[in-house]
């Protein structure tokens, strides 16, 4: 155990194992893809080494990730300041309990933390890009028929593959983000 009020240390977790500690009330997630029981404590950081964290660990991660800002004054378990090459890590020897988290944020593909409504926001606006995007394409695709062809139903033609080479566009660029 720890004094109270001392200084917060960090954790990047995965949102669905974060999700789960919610659900259990304990943390068990060493670091990324090693549990507690494999590696035998809890991996943290000071504010100033989450970068470093999250570049080396985490920035080819496609899961969505969080931010845990842990007040060591709350854990359950033993907190012990390790040396690791040239500098100390915060290891944590047993579960985080759900009431020591006393924050978490959303990480962004660059690994900063981000308000929760700017993330929404921006989704929804590349989302409506997309979109337009696809409407863009069905009518090119209708104006396209319309030229080529000499009939009544080629607009319709055009348009329909238009849409659908949006839409499959959209499906494209939204799979690579997630």
């Amino acid at each position: 155990m720890t004094s109270p009020g001392a200084e917060r240390i960090y954790h990047i977790a995965t949102r669905a194992d974060w999700l789960e500690a919610t659900r259990t009330g304990t943390y068990t997630t060493s670091t990324a893809g090693r549990t507690l029981e494999e590696e035998g404590f809890i991996h943290a950081s000071r504010r100033e080494q989450v970068q470093g964290v999250f570049s080396r660990y985490y920035a080819k991660s496609r899961e969505p990730l969080v931010l845990l800002a842990i007040d060591p004054g709350r854990l359950h378990s033993d907190l012990r300041v390790e040396a690791v090459g040239d500098d100390s890590y915060p290891h944590i020897y047993g579960p985080i309990n759900r009431e020591a988290v006393v924050d978490v944020s959303p990480l962004d593909r660059r690994g900063g933390t981000e308000p929760f409504m700017i993330l929404v926001a921006r989704e929804i606006a590349i989302r409506l890009a997309l979109a337009l995007l696809a409407m863009l394409m069905a009518y090119g695709g209708a104006g396209l028929g319309d030229v080529i062809a000499d009939s009544e139903l080629a607009p319709l033609v055009g348009a329909v593959i238009g849409l659908a080479l949006g839409l499959a566009l959209m499906f494209v660029v939204l799979r690579r983000r997630a």
